[in-house]
């Protein structure tokens, strides 16, 4: 452990410290405080387990801690509230602008199962290809639920594969519907940036970003005993700019658009239930979201030939990349006694579908003859899983009942890439001109400028099916001494089969004490757009614009690259944690060690320049550079996740709910992807700037304590979070640039009018905290004011009001 390691978890601890010198000041005797909040039905299938009461670390989020943040993005209030879950905002980078990716323990974001209701939820479309976090990832979207849909959320920080299957290697996270017969409420919230932002070519003030969120729910009885919650959110934000001046022209001036994306969208839900008789009860939930949303591209200059016309464009223009995304989903099922079992038999479909256009472009090879405007076409990717699980509890003679747990899941996956319009991709009349100012001869390229359509190449139609068993048992030997085992085997028609096993304990010394620890194996399929994806795209290296294919790992291109067809990422996961009670005060710390092989990574750019063998394979496909999908990447991650909190009732100074909460975490690459390309040179597949993505990308300390009060009508939330230093690196040393550790403080204040009507105010990052802007020298063209791998991005501070309505 290196002396900057230790000197972060000091950091982390020494918060939680400071909670428990007061909490043991305050009570010494241990007093029951579990409520229906604490108790978690992810990582357990023993029912009525707290989360203080499980063989693994849990956390519990509740809706109304979610709604007390100026952001009503779910993913990024999400991140605000769990230690290990990072939510970055990156930029220029295509449609990652729009749906982005979250991490946890700084491992993929398709490490990470996500569930809806305890089932499998489906990924988005989209795969990350460009240099953002998560790069080579197809996660799914978190920002597709809409938090006031949202009953709570559970976190399980734990390796899960042989509990939940595929993804689940770094934790799940289970996103619990609200269910209620009656009651409702609504709010609107409106906001936006008002910062300065200093920049390395100078500073000006900005007031941009606006969003107005409207949510509302409502619950509905279905007859007697049956319930129907309805949601719906509307949401508009208008796009934020932290670009640089541009030094390519005169004067200096913004030419680039860097920031948050445009967004307009409208989510419904709706989550039922009704008992059938007095033994079995139907369910179902439907939700579906509509998104729009409208990114920038690099700027192109008047006086660039080779991507400008002027008789178009007399000032230049900047390109738009616009996505459209729908999100559906569907499930229903049936639950209650059989043969002494309590079975559950589910039913749930998943689709997402991108539609991608091309903005205030054109087409360089038509001329003045160019649209402006292009269909680049679209993705799809949708699943429909069959689940039947099936739990009872037997009386061995123990301390208690013995529960046991086994069921089978069937799972149909399809994944469809629809090519654009042909002007989206293809060459015009015109191939070649000469530049009017250099006198030089240019080759033009095709397609739309800022995002190249998909070609009918492009075009694939892929679907596959797996099928899982499963056991869980958890055995009480004691009163004091619990353990759990889990098996899993899942068989997929594309790849064969995998199996993951786990081992859990927990030993509780004392009602305030106890210890608990896991070892599991865990697995993750390649995603069918790992596995399909492929198209033609500007990539930015070292500042400049490569026309790139990405090819499918199977693919002619690729094998001759040394690509191989792709095999799951397999994982070992050791945990090792304590749980502390003293009253109203609680503490956990859960030290963990992943590590994780055959990774499954995108690889470098390999450039026609690399050898004329390279070149003569790209060259007759029309790009400069090639890249694919591969495994062969080991890492090892180590961390310890440390949460404290400490509940105060008064009755003079009102109730205070403080909460400190530490991730400490250090990935380390070990093993890189061998080649079995038979050119020679062989080309390097993984490189410097993917391997210091992966190790310090994200934060190796995040820190967050805040504190909550009220007192009567009053209410108002405290919260400041420790990010350290993030590296965004480049191909060599001299191309890195970082975040620089940084500290956000946010306060909001809450005052309640009637029994039914609230209003809050308040501001995100008060003190206007950036990530250390992008160096001068590594930004030729001013895009990039600051780097994209920001954990907490870099918009700056933010203002915003709520009203809040309930019936």
């Amino acid at each position: 452990m290196t002396s900057a390691y230790r000197s972060s978890l000091f950091l982390a601890a020494s918060g939680v410290a400071l909670l428990i010198a007061g909490a043991a000041a305050a009570q010494e005797a241990p007093t029951d405080t579990t409520s229906v909040d604490d108790i978690v039905v992810t990582g357990s299938r023993v029912p009525s387990r707290s989360r203080l009461d499980t063989l693994a670390p849990v956390d519990v989020v509740t809706a109304e801690t979610l709604s007390t943040r100026g952001t009503t993005e779910f993913a990024a209030a999400l991140a605000q509230t769990v230690p290990s879950l990072v939510f970055a905002r990156p930029s220029v980078v295509d449609g990652t602008d729009s749906i982005r990716p979250a991490t946890l323990r700084g491992l993929s974001p398709d490490q990470t199962l996500v569930l809806l209701n305890g089932t499998r939820r489906h990924a988005s479309a989209l795969v990350n290809v460009n240099g953002s976090i998560g790069r080579g990832s197809a996660a799914v979207d978190l920002n597709a639920i809409p938090t006031g849909a949202l009953d709570r959320v559970e976190v399980l920080r734990d390796g899960a594969s042989a509990q939940y299957g595929s993804d689940a290697i770094a934790g799940v996270i289970n996103l619990r519907l609200k269910e209620a017969r009656e009651g409702g409420g609504g709010s609107v919230t409106y906001g936006q940036y008002f910062t300065t932002v200093e920049t390395a070519r100078g500073e000006r003030d900005e007031t941009d970003g606006r969003t107005v969120t409207a949510s509302a729910w409502q619950g509905l009885g279905l007859g007697s005993d049956g319930f129907l919650t309805l949601s719906a959110e509307y949401l508009n934000r208008e796009p934020t700019n932290r670009s640089d001046y541009d030094p390519r022209v005169t004067p200096t001036a913004i030419t680039a658009r860097a920031g948050d994306p445009e967004v307009e969208q409208w989510t419904v839900f709706a989550n039922a239930g009704k008992p059938l008789n007095a033994d079995w009860e139907a369910y179902g939930w439907a939700g579906y979201q509509n998104r729009d949303s409208e990114s920038a591209a690099f700027p192109r200059l008047a006086n660039n030939y080779a991507q400008n016309v002027t008789a178009i464009y007399p000032n230049g223009y900047l390109p738009k990349i616009a996505v459209n995304s729908q999100d559906l989903s569907l499930a229903g099922g049936v639950k209650g006694e059989l043969a002494g079992w309590s079975a559950d038999f589910s039913l749930v479909y998943g689709r997402n579908a991108l539609d991608f256009r091309t903005e205030n472009s054109l087409n360089r090879t038509y001329g003045a003859q160019s649209l402006t405007s292009f269909d680049a076409g679209g993705l799809t990717y949708d699943q429909l899983v069959f689940g039947a699980d099936f739990t009872r509890q037997f009386e061995v003679g123990l301390s208690g009942p013995l529960n046991f747990a086994w069921g089978v899941e069937a799972r149909r996956e399809g994944y469809k890439i629809d090519a654009g319009q042909p002007e989206s991709w293809n060459r015009g009349p015109i191939g070649t001109g000469v530049d009017p100012v250099t006198n030089a001869t240019v080759t033009f390229a095709g397609g739309s400028q800022g995002f190249i359509g998909f070609q009918p190449s492009n075009e694939v139609d892929e679907d596959r099916d797996a099928v899982a068993l499963y056991a869980d048992v958890e055995i009480p030997l004691t009163d004091k001494f619990t353990v759990e085992g889990a098996l899993r085997v899942e068989d997929y028609s594309d790849f064969g089969d995998a199996r993951t096993g786990k081992l859990a304990a927990r030993y509780d010394f004392s009602p305030n004490f106890a210890l608990r620890g896991s070892v599991s194996t865990g697995f993750r399929a390649p995603s069918l757009q790992q596995s399909f994806f492929t198209s033609t795209s500007s990539v930015i290296q070292n500042g400049a614009v490569v026309e790139t294919g990405t090819f499918p790992a199977t693919s002619t291109v690729a094998t001759a690259l040394g690509a191989r067809a792709l095999k799951p990422e397999t994982s070992t996961n050791y945990s090792l944690g304590a749980v502390v009670r003293l009253g109203d005060f609680d503490l956990t710390v859960d030290a963990y060690r992943i590590t994780i092989e055959d990774q499954i990574v995108l690889s470098e750019l390999i450039n026609r320049s690399f050898s004329p063998q390279v070149a003569s394979l790209l060259d007759p496909l029309g790009v400069q550079a090639a890249r694919f999908f591969l495994n062969g990447v080991t890492t090892e991650t180590e961390g310890v996740d440390i949460v404290g909190r400490y509940r105060l009732r008064t009755q003079s100074a009102g109730d205070w709910d403080f909460t400190v909460a530490a991730n400490v975490n250090d990935v380390s690459v070990t093993k890189l992807p061998t080649s079995s390309s038979v050119l020679n040179p062989v080309p390097t597949l993984f490189a410097r700037s993917r391997i210091l993505t992966i190790e310090e990308g994200t934060p190796d300390t995040k820190v967050s304590s805040s504190a909550d009060w009220s007192l009567g009508r009053w209410g108002a939330t405290a919260r400041a979070t420790y990010y350290a230093d993030v590296l965004q690196p480049g191909s060599t040393a001299a191309a890195d640039y970082s975040t620089g550790a940084k500290t956000t403080v946010d306060l909001e204040g809450r005052f309640q009018v009637t029994d039914r009507v609230g209003v809050a105010i308040g501001v995100d990052n008060v003190f206007d905290e950036y990530p250390d802007f992008v160096p001068a020298n590594l930004n030729s063209n001013g895009v990039l004011g600051f780097p994209y791998y920001s954990p907490f991005g870099f918009n700056g501070r933010y203002g915003y009001a709520r009203l809040s309505v309930k019936w």
